[in-house]
């Protein structure tokens, strides 16, 4: 009976192992506990699998139990048995005749015996291999060790790196030359600042004294960087005050057939390449301008940064006379306002220059030349509202006061217009103007306008430079519409250009109030904030109505506004609104005030 329940037993498979007795005990106590002691293993087939093995209770009585074990030898299909049954055992003497039945003498190691299903004759099996499963340990340490640090590797991997599949068609936007050897947009790469910018100035040594100032104003030596390019060298002291200069190379070899222009064009036209072949180091953007451009370098910083400059743009903005874009191209930046050109567009336009001045030798200007290349190239205009061009005869005050959502950038043909303010010259205006910039760039120029609802008059702000008062109620849309106080490049015209206009009415009671910018300045505290100041322009003809009278009693403005957050030029653009801050009298000593807000999320600027 003890035998039948030992073939009972180890038939599960078919195959029964000799093995360590010691080696089994200890391994299944410590998976299992002691409370029970293993019998025997029955293995499947080679390596690790789920197999039986017979336990013995400690009330003796025997069960059955899925195990995983390691193979120590090698054993035969043929060995294998798959009749075995899924049979409880509960025989409690069975065990004893086992261990010290008719089998075996005592003391001696028990060697079991398999019952072949497919022969007559039982089988011994064949003894496995001698090399103890402790030896195996050690590997399987280092295997788990592996697969750990492979899988901590491949966690951070998938974690930390763009996972975003390369677009078809794009280039890799490494940099192009020994200027720059780092790629672009690289992790912690710093932002575009003003040192990463050269500036491309035409000038000539014939008007250069006459025009410097536009320069100088804005110029920032050791920290703004570039060159002033001339036809010549000058014969007079250069001033410390403008920004270095460069002697273009000759460009006789070069055709031009333009019979209006000029031969300075093609000279123009290569300052692009020239500066780029000097070799400057960290250098993102090439931004090209005339001797008579304002530049509002802060602004431009905000307004290139926008931009990734290790791909090809081209940004800048038209002009502002229809007839001269007709002329010339609406796909054209236009230089006086300035452009700029990214580092990686650069790289593709030097190579190419040179035959396409040829190629387009009957066109007028320097940047229309430029044009025509960069369309070689396939890269279109990226446009900008705050490049201006200012292709203009008259008064600019229509565009200043009403200018669009868009940072000021530049400001062009300043010698073929009004001065900006009035009763003053030129130069001393864009110094004014520029003193205001400086206490808050990026709200330079931008409008505001709001209601006082006490009296039912209407107020636009052109922060930093005019306000308008009107004596009563008109609609945010005529609010933001440019008054015509100008006429067209060519022809002196009033008509076409490429934004709205309104009239101005000689009446003087149907004109708004006129106040210009007195003062600016910067105010701390737990918020950074301006305060600008604005006085009434006193016309020659004024309305003599009784209803204006009360508006005509306001002598000045007081606009509160605090520092404007950069980051709004990132963001869908919407213009900021303004509130009256009424008390008791609403007027002190013929003064208003005026606080400028970020608009709240449902706001809207509607007449009552």
């Amino acid at each position: 009976m003890a035998l039948n329940m030992r073939r009972q037993c180890l038939a599960q498979n078919g195959i029964a192992e000799r093995m360590n007795k010691t080696i089994i005990e200890k391994t299944f106590q410590r998976e299992h506990g002691r409370d029970m002691i293993p019998f025997i293993y029955i293995l499947e087939s080679l390596g690790a699998r789920l197999t039986w093995m017979c336990l013995r209770n400690r009330d003796q009585s025997f069960i059955r139990r899925p195990i995983h074990v390691f193979l120590l030898g090698y054993i035969d299909d043929d060995d294998l048995d798959e009749s075995s049954s899924d049979k409880e055992i509960h025989e409690e003497d069975a065990y004893e005749e086992m261990i010290h039945g008719e089998d075996h003498e005592e003391g001696e190691q028990f060697i079991p015996q398999v019952e072949n299903s497919q022969a007559q004759n039982s089988t011994t099996v064949r003894k496995p291999s001698t090399r103890p499963i402790v030896i195996l340990v050690p590997f399987l340490r280092a295997f788990l060790l592996i697969s750990a640090v492979a899988s901590f590797s491949l966690f951070l991997h998938l974690t930390f790196t763009d996972q975003t599949p390369p677009c078809r068609g794009c280039y890799d936007a490494y940099r192009y030359s020994n200027h720059r050897k780092v790629k672009a947009f690289a992790a912690g790469e710093q932002p575009t600042n003003i040192s990463h910018i050269v500036f491309g100035i035409g000038g000539s040594v014939k008007t250069w004294n006459e025009r410097r100032h536009y320069c100088e104003l804005w110029w920032k030596k050791n920290v703004t960087r570039g060159f002033v390019w001339l036809e010549e060298k000058p014969e007079f002291p250069w001033p410390e005050s403008s920004p270095p200069y460069r002697i273009s190379d000759d460009t006789s070899r070069f055709n031009y057939t333009c019979w209006y222009g000029f031969r300075s064009a093609i000279r123009v036209a290569r300052i692009i390449k020239e500066t780029y072949e000097l070799g400057l180091e960290n250098v993102r953007w090439f931004v090209m301008g005339d001797d008579d451009t304002v530049f509002f370098t802060e602004n431009l910083v905000d307004l290139l940064g926008k931009y990734d400059h290790n791909q090809m743009f081209y940004i800048g903005g038209n002009s502002e006379s229809v007839e001269q874009d007709v002329v010339h191209s609406y796909t054209m930046a236009y230089g006086g306002g300035g452009f700029a050109i990214s580092y990686p567009l650069a790289t593709m336009l030097v190579k190419i220059l040179d035959g396409c001045i040829n190629r387009y030798a009957d066109m007028y200007g320097s940047d229309q030349k430029i044009q025509g290349c960069i369309s070689e190239i396939g890269v279109p205009i990226t446009k900008e509202l705050g490049f201006h061009q200012l292709d203009i005869r008259g008064n600019p005050y229509g565009i200043l006061a009403a200018h669009p959502i868009a940072p000021l950038v530049s400001l062009h043909h300043l010698d073929y217009v009004q001065a900006i303010f009035p009763t003053m010259n030129q130069p001393d205006a864009l110094k004014k103007l520029h003193n205001a910039y400086k206490t808050d760039p990026s709200r330079a120029l931008q409008h505001s306008f709001c209601y006082d609802t006490t009296r039912n008059w209407s107020v636009s702000v052109s922060w930093g430079y005019s306000i308008q008062l009107y004596p009563w109620l008109v609609t945010a849309k005529e609010l933001e519409t440019a008054f015509l106080t100008y006429q067209t490049w060519r022809t002196n015209s009033n008509e076409p250009f490429t934004f709205d206009t309104r009239p101005v009415s000689s009446d003087p009671c149907e004109r708004p109030i006129l106040y210009f910018l007195d003062s600016a300045e910067r105010l701390g505290g737990r918020r950074w904030r301006t305060l600008t100041t604005y006085r009434r322009f006193m016309e020659e003809a004024v309305c003599d109505r009784p209803d204006y009278a009360p508006a005509l009693a306001v002598g000045s403005f007081n606009v509160s506004a605090p520092e404007f957050d950069r980051r709004l030029w990132r963001q869908a653009l919407r213009r900021q609104c303004c509130d009256i801050v009424h008390n008791n009298k609403n007027t002190i000593d013929g003064q208003m005030k005026v606080h400028i807000k970020d608009c709240s999320q449902f706001k809207s600027v509607t007449p009552p």
